[in-house]
């Protein structure tokens, strides 16, 4: 990466899960990223999410700094994990039916999410 991009160019150029950690300094195997990849770029967005606040400074290293706590996490939740018992995406929630077995049905409103 260009060290003199800003923090908001430098994630325009990040495509994929190993870019982001190596990007954010986070030491991964790479066994684990190939199997849980969007499930971890997911949970990442959704740490993200729950602390608008705090990555809305405009200093890029705070920021930074909170990336990377928020994509640790992320990645460390499927290292002790896996991606069905996290339940990243909705297709993972399942909904028991009145007549037995059960429904993985998602709705489109939480498709476009």
């Amino acid at each position: 990466m260009d060290d003199s991009l800003t923090l908001d160019e430098a994630l325009a150029e990040l495509t994929s899960a190993e870019d982001f950690l190596d990007y954010f300094g986070v030491e991964y195997d790479p066994a684990v990223v190939q199997v849980n990849r969007l499930h971890i770029l997911q949970r990442f967005h959704d740490y993200l999410a729950k602390e608008p606040d705090a990555l809305a400074s405009g200093d890029d290293v705070a920021r930074a700094t909170g990336y990377r706590r928020c994509l640790r996490q992320a990645y460390d939740d499927f290292v002790k994990s896996d991606a069905l018992t996290e339940k990243v995406f909705a297709v993972f929630h399942h909904t028991p039916l009145s007549e037995g077995g059960q429904s993985t049905f998602v709705p489109l409103d939480k498709v476009f999410k």
